[in-house]
């Protein structure tokens, strides 16, 4: 029974569902447990990974992602038309498009939206120094013109991580936001903090055309209704799918895996999340301090916290390298020497020269991810050996996020990190991010990448900066990591990722 289980989850990853099911049908509701609340519905506001997984059911992009990682048409009607100097981007879009209110987009409501993106959202601001100019030409046709070439353009406006480029109502852009209004499959219906997240189906949806893919192509609505139940105690999760009171619960702990295949109400799901990350407070306190950073990375045994968060290797790696193989972004460079060191006498002995005084190293992390709170724990002990004085602080989720907005109240955070399509979605690039890490020989690199229009000169330019990385760490990659969610036998259609969508899935 597990064997089937196993194959029928593994093979059929894209649609949650196995040769030979009912054919999918239209009608009823569903309720899905999260790890914990939004800090907002608005994701532009917010660096989250999780609220995504929710507002992409009501908010929508110019372009989505397939599952091979193509940009395709969402809101735009087609790719664009690029300029042969790379500077201007003339975008069609698709007509007849309404919003939740009943509005029908148009240009000026597209133009509005991008202008809110790079003023309030992290990616959208980082982007805002590239672009000259977002105007309409018509009522249907968008035009961004840059004032020096961004080759990851396109995969930015595509990629719904990191703040994404949502398209909302030209009258309902201000900060915060008045209303939750996008043009989605679902419509916000009420929303009730630490309960749930209610959505129903929006009766006029325009789908895009063209086959199901990943969270891209046409969205058939089946349900009537998505629920999103922000339950932080995980045994909480487990016991109420178990009981059928959920049909999906996300970010469960991988030592539940054989109780969860051996339970005919309940089947596991597989997600090649992404890895796991230390984030360091290079901008301030006593981490501004090279050595001592270096002396936190010395210390580490990856392995042993990747056995402490995920206990086999079925569900992690031991990888150095920022994409995974396969991506032509993989590359060891920088890794062999700094990657999972474990040398404690190494780490002491940059504790020494730098002076290190015994100021506790705050350090943030969070029980509603298992496996981020078991790796944190082993990582301070770790440090604790090299001689750190360690403070950790365990909170929920949100207060987490809102806790390391500050630079003043932080010294090293934990997180993951979904898997990129390109170099220019990892936040910590960008020195406005939270770690604060900027220097010439870095921001020159990334400004460099990020202008190259060859693939070939941007990966070897991409070494140069996984290399300052590793010689800056302002960021320490644990290792990769396998996600375990859990389904109801009944729910099909769904296609589980970073951001698990629901958009075609249904009840059997």
């Amino acid at each position: 029974m597990i064997i089937k289980k196993l194959g029928c989850i593994f093979i059929m990853l894209g649609a949650l569902t196995c040769s030979g099911a009912q054919a999918q049908k239209t009608g009823g509701s569903i309720d899905i447990a999260m790890p914990g609340e939004p800090p907002t519905l608005d994701p532009m506001a917010s660096l989250v990974t999780s609220l995504y997984t929710i507002t992409q059911h009501y908010f929508e992009m110019l372009y989505n992602l397939d599952e091979n990682q193509n940009v395709v048409p969402g809101l735009a009607k087609e790719l664009p038309e690029i300029s042969s100097d790379g500077l201007t981007y003339t975008i069609p879009l698709r007509e007849g498009v309404p919003f939740h209110d009943g509005q029908v987009m148009e240009a000026a409501d597209v133009v509005a939206s991008l202008k809110r993106w790079m003023t309030v959202a992290t990616k959208g601001k980082d982007l805002a120094q590239y672009i000259s100019d977002v105007s309409e030409r018509d009522n249907h046709t968008v035009v961004i013109k840059l004032s020096r070439p961004y080759s990851p353009l396109l995969v930015t406006l595509a990629h719904y991580s990191n703040t994404p480029a949502v398209i909302m109502p030209r009258d309902n852009v201000d900060m915060p936001l008045k209303r939750i209004i996008g043009t989605g499959p679902y419509k916000l219906k009420d929303y009730k903090p630490d309960q749930y997240i209610q959505l129903e189906k929006f009766k006029d949806y325009r789908s895009p055309t063209g086959p199901a893919s990943a969270c891209s192509g046409e969205v058939k609505q089946y349900l009537d209704e998505i629920r999103f139940r922000p339950i932080p105690d995980v045994s909480t999760r487990v016991e109420g799918i178990i009981a059928g009171q959920y049909q999906y619960a996300d970010q469960l702990p991988v030592e539940l895996f054989k109780s969860i295949s051996e339970n005919a109400n309940v089947e596991p799901v597989f997600i090649k999340h992404g890895f796991q990350v230390l984030m360091l407070n290079v901008g301030a306190g006593v981490l501004s301090d090279i050595r001592l950073r270096k002396a936190v990375l010395a210390s580490l045994n990856m392995e042993d916290m990747l056995i402490a968060a995920f206990g086999t290797k079925d569900f992690y790696s031991v990888d150095g390298a920022l994409f995974p193989k396969g991506s032509p972004w993989y590359t060891s460079a920088g890794v062999s020497g700094n990657y999972n060191q474990g040398d404690i006498e190494k780490a002491q002995k940059l504790l020494k020269e730098a002076g290190y005084d015994g100021t506790p190293i705050r350090i943030l992390t969070s029980r509603q991810y298992d496996h981020l709170y078991k790796m944190t724990q082993v990582a301070a002990e770790y440090m604790k050996a090299a001689g750190f004085n360690v403070d950790l602080q365990v909170m929920d989720w949100a207060s987490l996020s809102q806790r390391r907005a500050d630079p003043k109240l932080w010294d090293i955070f934990a997180t993951f990190i979904g898997y990129q399509v390109d170099p220019s979605g990892l936040g910590v690039l960008n020195p406005k991010y939270l770690t604060g890490w900027a220097s010439p020989e870095k921001d020159a690199a990334v400004s460099e990448f990020l202008q190259e229009p060859s693939l070939e000169k941007r990966v070897k330019i991409y070494e140069k900066i996984q290399t300052l990385l590793y010689n800056d760490v302002p960021m320490i990659k644990v290792g990769n990591f396998t996600n375990l969610a859990a389904r109801s036998p009944k729910l099909t259609g769904a296609y589980p990722g970073v951001n698990t969508c629901f958009g075609n899935a249904s009840l059997e």
